[in-house]
């Protein structure tokens, strides 16, 4: 018997357990996966640490992982990002560069001032404009989810509270959420299959043996709460109608090592094909190393992994080469990618709200019976799709448990 089991290891979960580690209530961590962390995810590759999920401090300066970095001794890198450069102009001209950005200022001024009706964003586009292409890669990128899928208000709540200040950690963003648990008992590739609260404590039937609880705090994707990978009774309908509504987007990425002689200047950007939604964004030498991260995001991710890991890597070398020139291709070599929406208790990267469903926030993170405790980057306000909006949702979830069980 424990008196706050979380269901989930993601940041959310990292949030609620140094929440609770220290108020002298008993906490065990549950994680379906096999590492720590959830979605930010950090791998390493020759010394290097590879962000195959989250990769940026969003809102660095109100971040609460950027404290949590300087507190812990990683590096927080303050550089201001290039990515909205094009290296060298290549495929994409100033004046083209000039042109598309106004477009999109143009749709995200459309958005605020006179948004339609019907709450879709893709309602907003200008038909014919040459490009309604460029503004789908950047839907894809911020949304993980193209324009037509995306709600109005929901994309207005989360652009009005999000700052331009974009850090990143040295030693890997998925490092210092992994790093960042407190020494509670945690068990790992142990995914919770039934949660029953109908009496007074919340029993958790997981392939290792059934837990006991006073209360719960459930952190698991919106995409394994709408498919039902989480048996509930009595049933949660309208906490699972809200994850339905709140569906998991995806942006995945391609790590290329680079060999001698690539001629490549660091911290440089690209974007593939700004006219079309299925193109990579390219950042050249992060850090000075020797690498050039690919980020595909919407209609883009969702093409690479339908091609395959193989398939997507060809797909950036015949991007970066059109870009490059040919010789590119004896000098990228394949080190790393994700494929998110084929992961095992993750189903996709980060949520959007549907259109007409921007409330759909706000239902899945009410609490059930003062038992069950929602949290995770969906059910915050603002700062979904992010890991400090899931930490904040996973500290506000434990705030709750532990009045409840006052």
């Amino acid at each position: 018997m424990f008196d706050i089991v979380i269901v989930g290891a993601g940041a959310a979960g990292i949030g609620a357990a140094r929440r609770i580690a220290g108020t002298g209530r008993s906490v065990v961590v549950i994680e379906a996966g096999t590492h720590v962390g959830g979605r930010a995810h950090s791998v390493d590759v020759a010394g290097m640490a590879l962000d195959l999920g989250c990769g940026w401090l969003h809102s660095g300066e109100r971040n609460p992982w950027t404290a949590i970095a300087d507190a812990s001794g990683f590096t927080v890198d303050r550089s201001e990002s290039a990515w909205r450069e094009q290296y060298r102009d290549l495929g994409f001209a100033p004046a083209d560069r000039k042109a598309a950005s106004a477009a999109w200022e143009t749709f995200q001024h459309r958005l605020e001032t006179d948004p339609p009706a019907s709450d879709c964003a893709a309602d907003a586009l200008e038909v014919g404009n040459p490009w309604n292409g460029y503004a789908e890669a950047l839907s894809g990128y911020i949304n993980g989810a193209g324009l037509a899928r995306l709600s109005v208000a929901d994309y207005l709540a989360y652009d009005a509270a999000a700052s331009e200040t974009n850090w990143r950690v040295r030693e890997g963003y998925g490092t210092l959420v992994a790093a960042s648990l407190p020494p509670v008992p945690l068990h790992l590739a142990t995914p919770v299959t039934a949660i029953d609260h109908r009496g007074s404590t919340v029993r958790l039937d997981t392939r290792a043996g059934t837990i006991a609880a006073r209360a719960a705090i459930v952190t698991v994707s919106t995409a394994m709460l709408a498919k039902g990978a989480i048996r509930f009774a009595p049933a949660i309908d309208d906490h699972l109608h809200a994850a339905a509504n709140l569906p998991l987007g995806l942006a995945d990425k391609l790590f290329f090592g680079l060999g001698h002689g690539h001629g490549l200047e660091p911290e440089k950007h690209l974007i593939g094909n700004p006219r079309t939604a299925e193109t990579g964004s390219y950042y050249l030498m992060p850090f000075g190393r020797p690498l050039v991260e690919g980020f595909f995001g919407g209609a883009g991710a969702a093409m690479l992994e339908r091609e395959g890991l193989a398939g997507a890597f060809a797909f950036a070398i015949e991007e970066l080469a059109a870009l490059l020139g040919s010789a590119i291709r004896a000098r990228l070599r394949p080190i790393a990618g994700s494929a998110w929406c084929r992961t095992d208790h993750v189903g996709g990267s980060y949520s959007h709200a549907l259109p007409g469903h921007a409330a759909a926030r706000a239902m899945l993170c009410r609490p059930i019976d003062d038992r069950l405790f929602f949290a995770g980057e969906a059910t915050h306000a603002t700062d979904f799709s992010t890991a400090h909006g899931a930490y904040e949702s996973g500290v506000r979830a434990a705030d709750q448990a532990l009045e409840a069980l006052r």
